[in-house]
């Protein structure tokens, strides 16, 4: 515990410090997301870890299992982004109106509700994990390794959750840096413990929740640790009562962020159905290889939304809609270039990063990298409208930005999913996703056009 209360602070003297109200150039802006975009990218590289050493140690049938239950998980965990994104968004415009003792009994409350959200959560998960997978169409082959490495999982729900809710609650307290410093920790943990209890131990699915489950302890008791000390931060943990408005404040907010969680993972598992029909196990081991992969692309969009979030709230509660309006016109500047260049990247990569997952099996390598070529494209647009929605959510208008995600992630996907492979096979399986987020584009550009009198940027 002195390790945390020595180390995580000292982290934040490294530079002078950040505050939110201040003016923001391309410079400085960079600084204050780097963290949050660092943060996100190295969770999602310790993910991909994981699906390294299972798809290598334990097999492609085990890695397909593990990717058919994985989005029914994260329906369950994605309530603490809900409460992180909704929640933050609060506090940060209350420190905006310098109201600090109100934002810190709503940041507490915040925490102790996760808390016992994610534990009720997890015995729900545990106790509905085999008949989700029978229910979602679960081969003989995959069915146990699924169940296995879902009951696992959900044993750590709590954990997982309150690791959710810091990493956005740590950037609006102005400690990006030691987000980034717990993220870094919990996902080492991770990665040592995959290649000791999978390379190691050869315990397979098993060793993988477990090494997971761990370093999402380590990711949830730092912050926490961290917020119960004596340092000087914006926010602290304080005793609170329940309070339902603020409460359902940051629920309906956050919407978006769970909307966004379970609407993927909805897709996901309409994507393994239509893939074991048209391509059989293969097809949901290639998808679960791109998955894992455009995770880290994707990782630098949501971590750059959650680093700029808290910026948008406290100005928009200060009523500086001049700096509102730089921030937002740089952020769509960014998440363009960042796109395109995503897209590059992703093409000039398909064959060696599917050769890291599946280059022991020919025929998976080729339909892996012949599908993320295609899937590549829909990287030019995703930054843009992963920031849209998270942009309202900043400025507290949930509905909207609940209606971007929705239409983004559920909506078009869905409709582009069991329509598109009519005509054209499984090509139009990977082709969907890149026609949904151009259908995106134009819901979050309306939008964006029609809510400017509004919130004045």
């Amino acid at each position: 515990m002195r390790f945390c209360y020595y180390i995580i602070p000292s982290m934040q003297k490294a530079k002078e410090q950040i505050k939110l109200g201040d003016h923001f150039n391309y410079k400085r802006l960079l600084r204050f997301t780097l963290p949050s975009i660092v943060m996100m990218v190295f969770t999602s590289i310790y993910g991909v870890v994981d699906g390294f050493f299972i798809s290598n140690f334990a097999g492609k049938t085990a890695f397909a299992g593990i990717n058919f239950i994985m989005p029914y998980v994260m329906i369950i965990y994605g309530a603490g982004f809900m409460i992180g994104a909704g929640g933050s968004a609060l506090t940060g415009k209350l420190l905006g109106e310098n109201k600090k003792e109100e934002a810190n009994k709503v940041f507490s409350m915040m925490v102790y509700f996760t808390l016992f959200l994610g534990c009720a959560l997890g015995v729900v998960g545990v106790f509905t994990a085999k008949p989700m997978a029978i229910f979602l169409g679960a081969t003989d082959a995959i069915i146990d390794d699924a169940v296995v490495y879902g009951r696992i999982m959900f044993a750590f729900t709590p954990a997982y959750m309150l690791q959710a809710l810091f990493q956005s609650f740590l950037v609006t307290a102005e400690k990006p840096r030691a987000g980034l410093f717990v993220t870094v920790a919990a996902g080492v943990t991770n990665i040592v413990l995959d290649a000791t209890f999978i390379a190691l131990f050869k315990w397979g699915i098993v060793g993988a929740a477990v090494a997971s489950g761990i370093g999402q302890i380590v990711g949830a008791c730092l912050p926490l640790i961290y917020f119960l000390g004596k340092k000087e931060c914006s926010l602290k943990l304080v005793k609170t009562g329940l309070k339902f408005k603020p409460l359902f404040n940051a629920v309906t907010n956050g919407s978006s962020e769970l909307l966004t969680n379970i609407s993927s993972s909805v897709v996901g598992m309409l994507f393994n159905y239509q893939l074991l029909k048209f391509l059989g196990e293969n097809g949901v081991a290639a998808y679960g290889t791109i998955m894992y992969v455009q995770f880290i692309f994707n990782a630098v969009f949501i971590g750059y939304s959650i680093g700029v979030a808290p910026i948008i709230s406290y100005n928009y509660g200060a009523e500086n809609h001049e700096e509102t309006k730089n921030v937002l016109k740089k952020s769509i500047f960014l998440m363009g270039l960042s796109g395109v260049a995503a897209c590059v990247i992703a093409l000039l990569l398909s064959s060696p990063l599917s050769k890291l997952y599946v280059g022991y099996d020919k025929e998976l390598y080729d339909l892996t990298v012949y599908a993320f070529r295609i899937y590549a494209f829909a990287f030019v647009l995703n930054g843009f409208n992963i920031f849209m929605s998270s942009f309202f959510t900043a400025l507290n208008d949930g509905l909207v930005s609940a209606i971007i995600s929705f239409m983004r992630t559920l909506v078009f996907q869905i409709l582009f999913i069991m329509t598109i492979p009519i005509a054209l096979g499984s090509d139009g399986l990977w082709a969907s996703v890149v026609f949904a987020e151009i259908a995106a584009f134009f819901v979050s550009a309306g939008f964006l056009i029609g809510m400017k009198k509004k919130y004045k940027y």
